[in-house]
This record gives C-alpha cells, sequence and structure tokens, in this order.
C-alpha cells in the first residue's frame, strides 16, 4: 500500500510540473535525443552517474547542470532534461558519490567540492556545449555554490534556491538548534534506513545518543552539528562550511538567489546576497515570495492572486535570458509584499525603510487574555510571570523554519490570547491606516528567569478586524546567547533583570487599517527549535530538565518593546 501511494504521489507530482512546461511561453520546437548514461571517474576512481540529455540535431547547445543526492526524484529530473531539449537546450544531471547508482560512499557535503569541479571541467570540455547554467534548489543549491568560484568559462550564469552559504544562520538561532531541519534531515539522509519515531527522535535526550541509541548507527556529522552552538567554534570557522560561506564573495557571474518569507534557508539566503561580490551583485536578481520550502502557498485568510510561484517558468526564462538571448540581467531585490498581494523592487539590501515604530508591553491588567501593547512605556514598572515545562513544550503552529513538519509552516490562524499559561498575549489598539513592514522585527525584553539558562520565544501577529489571528513573524533567544544569534555565550546569573534580543528574519507584510498587533511571549516552540532544558551548556549533551519561573518585566525603568521597521 505504501508503495501504491509512492506511485500516485510521483505521478501526481509529475503531473504538476508538466502542467507548468506547458504554460511556458517558449514552446517546443525539437525533438531530444535519447539520453546517454556516463559513469564519470573522480580523482579517486570513483565513477558517478552521469546523465546527458541533448536535442536530436547536431550543433552546439546552452546547456544546464544540476547535481543531486536525492535518486528518488530522478522521474521529475528526466521529465525536465526533456522539456528544456525540446526548447533547445541540452541537460545534464549527475548523483552524488554514494546516491542512485553512483559509487562510493554517502556523506553529506564532503565531496561536492571536488566531485563538482571535476564534472563541470568535464562538461565544459565536450564539443556539443556551447554556454552552461547551472541549476539547484535546496542541497542541489548546495552542490551549486559549493563550486561557484572555480567553475570553467563556459559557465555563465547559476540558478540557486532554498538555501545559502551561511551554514551556521541555516542551523541555530541564539543557541537554540533548528530540529525540524536538520533532524528530520539527517534522519532521512544518513545512508542508511531509519524506522524510529521523529518527534521522539526530537525529544531524546540526550541528543549527542539518539543516532546510536534510536537510530541504530552512530552519525558523527550529525553529532559535529548539535553540538557547535557557537558561529566561533572551529566546525564553522574552518574547512568546508567557512570555505563555503565566503565563496560568495569571490563570484563574478550573474545569479538568480530564490528564497520565500516561509522557506527555513531565509536567514542564510539573504545573508549569502548580502556577501556576493559587487560584479556579481550588479547582474544578480534575489527575489522572495510567500511561499514553503516546496514553492507552494503558505499565507493562509489572504489573498495571493499574484504570487507567480511557478520556479520551473522563472528557471526557464533566466536561462533563456542569460545562456540564449546572451543578455546581462540588471541587478535587483524583488519581494512578494503579504497582505498587499504585489510584488516590488529595489536596488538594494538589508532593505531600507523609513522608521522604528515601537511599541511598548504593559503587563498591568488584562482584557480577553492578553496584556496590552503601548506606544509609549508605563509610568509603573508591572512584571508578568509564567512556568516554563520543558516536558509540556509548545507546539510549532505558523513558523518559518519548518521542512518535515510541513503542515505547520507558514502564516496560520492562531489560537486565541490565554490559549496557554505559559503563553503570554500582549495586543495593540487598531491600527489608524494600513502599515507597511519591510525588515527585520525585532523584539527587547528584559526578563528574569530561576534557570542559569532557559529561552524566550516571541511570535508576531496581525489580528484581523474579525478577531482571527495570523502569524507574521517568529523567533527565539536564550539568555546564554541574548544579545543575538552571532554572540558568543555568556553566562547568566538566577533571578537577575537582564535584556534579551529576538531579532527576527526580514519580511514584506502590509498590516491593514483596523487590524491590531498581537506580540505572544512564551518559552518553547517545537519541533522548530529544539526545546530547551533550562539547564546550562550544550544542549545536545543535557539528559534531564528543570521547570523554570519565567517574569517579563514591563513599564519605563524596564522597557520591553516591539520594534517594526516601517516603510
Amino acid at each position: 500500500m505504501a508503495n501504491e501511494e509512492e506511485q500516485k504521489r510521483i505521478a501526481s507530482f509529475l503531473k504538476q510540473l508538466q502542467t507548468q512546461f506547458d504554460a511556458l511561453e517558449e514552446k517546443p520546437f525539437c525533438r531530444p535525443a535519447e539520453p546517454k548514461i556516463t559513469m564519470l571517474p573522480m580523482s579517486d576512481g570513483v565513477k558517478l552517474y552521469t546523465v546527458c540529455f541533448t536535442p536530436a540535431q547536431a550543433g552546439k547547445f546552452p546547456t544546464i547542470l544540476m547535481r543531486s543526492c536525492y535518486p528518488a526524484q530522478e522521474p521529475a529530473y528526466r521529465l525536465t532534461a526533456e522539456e528544456y531539449c525540446k526548447r533547445g537546450f541540452a541537460y545534464v544531471y549527475q548523483f552524488c558519490r554514494g546516491t542512485g547508482p553512483s559509487e562510493g560512499t554517502w556523506v553529506p557535503n564532503v565531496h561536492d567540492r571536488a566531485d563538482g569541479k571535476i564534472t563541470a571541467d568535464w562538461l565544459a570540455g565536450q564539443d556539443w556545449v556551447e554556454s552552461i547554467g547551472y541549476f539547484g534548489c535546496s542541497y542541489l543549491a548546495f552542490t551549486g555554490w559549493i563550486i561557484a568560484d572555480i567553475l570553467p568559462k563556459k559557465f555563465k550564469t547559476m540558478y540557486l534556491t532554498h538555501y545559502g552559504t551561511d551554514r551556521f544562520a541555516s542551523a541555530y538561532q541564539c543557541g537554540s538548534f533548528r530540529q525540524d531541519i536538520l533532524t528530520a534531515w539527517a534522519m532521512g539522509n544518513a545512508g542508511f534506513p531509519i524506522s524510529a519515531d521523529y518527534m521522539q527522535s526530537v525529544r531524546y535526550r540526550p541528543q549527542m545518543q539518539v543516532d546510536t541509541d534510536l537510530w541504530g548507527q552512530k552519525i558523527d556529522w550529525y553529532r559535529d552539528w548539535i553540538t557547535s552552538t557557537n558561529r566561533s567554534d572551529a566546525y564553522w570557522q574552518s574547512g568546508l562550511w567557512k570555505e563555503l560561506s565566503e565563496i560568495p564573495g569571490k563570484v563574478k557571474i550573474p545569479i538568480y538567489i530564490g528564497s520565500g518569507w516561509y522557506d527555513h534557508h531565509l536567514g542564510s539566503t539573504l545573508r549569502t546576497y548580502e556577501a556576493l561580490s559587487p560584479e556579481s551583485k550588479a547582474c544578480s536578481v534575489m527575489r522572495i515570495g510567500a511561499w514553503n520550502h516546496g514553492f507552494q502557498p503558505c499565507v493562509d485568510g489572504i489573498d495571493t492572486r499574484h504570487l507567480e510561484n511557478s520556479d520551473v517558468q522563472s528557471a526557464f526564462q533566466w536561462f533563456d535570458t542569460v545562456l540564449r538571448k546572451k543578455q546581462i540581467p540588471q541587478g535587483c531585490v524583488r519581494t512578494y509584499q503579504i497582505g498587499a498581494d504585489c510584488w516590488k523592487e529595489s536596488r538594494s539590501f538589508p532593505f531600507q525603510h523609513r522608521l522604528d515604530r515601537v511599541y511598548y508591553f504593559d503587563g498591568a491588567g488584562k482584557n480577553d487574555g492578553a496584556y496590552s501593547l503601548l506606544t509609549e512605556p508605563a509610568e509603573a514598572d508591572t512584571p508578568v510571570s509564567y512556568r516554563y515545562d520543558p516536558e509540556h513544550p509548545v507546539p510549532s503552529h505558523g513558523a518559518e523554519s519548518l521542512f518535515y513538519t510541513s503542515d505547520e509552516v507558514g502564516s496560520k490562524e492562531q489560537p486565541p490570547c490565554g490559549w496557554r499559561d505559559d503563553v503570554i498575549s500582549f495586543v495593540s489598539e487598531p491600527f489608524q491606516e494600513d502599515t507597511s513592514i519591510l525588515g527585520k522585527i525585532t523584539v527587547r525584553l528584559y526578563v528574569s528567569s530561576s534557570a542559569k539558562d532557559t529561552a524566550f520565544t516571541a511570535k508576531v501577529m496581525e489580528v484581523l478586524p474579525s478577531g482571527k489571528s495570523y502569524n507574521i513573524r517568529s523567533g527565539i533567544t536564550t539568555l546564554a546567547y541574548r544579545k543575538g544569534p552571532d554572540a558568543q555565550r555568556e553566562s547568566y546569573t538566577a533571578d537577575s533583570v537582564v535584556e534579551v534580543k529576538i531579532e527576527m528574519w526580514d519580511v514584506s507584510w502590509l498590516l491593514h487599517q483596523g487590524s491590531r498587533l498581537r506580540i505572544d511571549i512564551s518559552s518553547s516552540d517545537c519541533p522548530q527549535y529544539s526545546v530547551h532544558t533550562n539547564r546550562d551548556g550544550i544542549w545536545a549533551l543535557q539528559d534531564s530538565s528543570v521547570i523554570a519561573e519565567q517574569t517579563i518585566c514591563t513599564g519605563k525603568i524596564h522597557p520591553s518593546q516591539v520594534i517594526l521597521p516601517v516603510e
């Protein structure tokens, strides 16, 4: 039954893919030749399964290269290759070592620079290749980025989506590990089958032993991820990940960088674009839409008629422009504004906004389960306290950094204020006019905790006149990393008041006249982030948890606040 359901899923996906190709303005005008399979030898003799599609007629063709570690998706790769060939392109895809029919042992990331370089040089030497573009999404984009600075001259452009070269930003947020991305990915790409329950794996303690205790085999690269909690750790600042982070500054060719407001690689993608060399940035495009990692719409309760989320159409237009028409793109940043259902264009990033609009938390009195957000800090200091029990974390519902738990990613209708005792809501008065947000929303809290380390989360929402709330952005910090995502770990004295900073990913959102702003503060968001045990030290080594008494301070002396970047 499972195999039959998988066959149906694949057939449905291929049908959708074919529909997108059929919608292209460029209609088929030639016939693909029979594909040629080459077992391409690497430097150590390992041979990689490489499939070349070309048009049936003789000649030199603009060519697309893609390297993948997902052999189950080969039917989609074949269909894509055939459709490109029908439109005058050649198309080559290859499976990474140890995946599919390729020889060797699968170890994520490690061999892709050397293997990719050999493959790129080989392809550039083929007499039927006129020019080359690299195509990839997610891990397939990684295989492009990791060789972007060492490509032969025939490579004229790259189209890389839903991945960024700042791996630390994709793994951690202020000491909290993005489990729904990397723990889930590790379970699905370990190189051996894992049948363990996902949520049991996410909650297992110590996480350092989940591989041997639940999965059946030690995975060194996963252990490296879950124990390297500082940006300054050698794991991130040397070797592969350091090299990857430096590549954008060395690239010279036009690159299409695609992401979604609710794609889990958005934070890393933004850093990647910012790091591009001036030469590349002048002719590169970054485009961010209101979709998830699979380019699917994921903003509920809002009109999205102009989402333009066909990656098939966008990629083909890019390659057709650069490779066949030989036009150099004009560099820009294109962003979809949620709520306005429109696209905007700018020439720069970080995004430029007109002013910071500040709302202050006030803990003096509840109304309909919520405290107030004020435009000025309250005169009196009024603390709000709650108890955080790591054994009963707040479930992720409406989030940016989810993948396995895909039904919960995006902007979702939220529970009413007061739905849990450990989720504290603050709500503003109605907006008197439409208010456009562009950039990073930041929450600054003055807090104390009975624990030596703990977490604080913030979720920013729009409350529509109907009373329904939809999340805009969320974030997390810990007392150990309270000064920001790139800060060093520092100590905390229990029960002392400190300022913590929750910096969220950029967003473009239109808050409507009559709507209200709502902020929920809590201490967990699982499985989007690892559950904090309220113990000090590296999270993955902790084998037990304790309950913590958490306090949010509000008022003039301790002006906890949310800062909106308003256009």
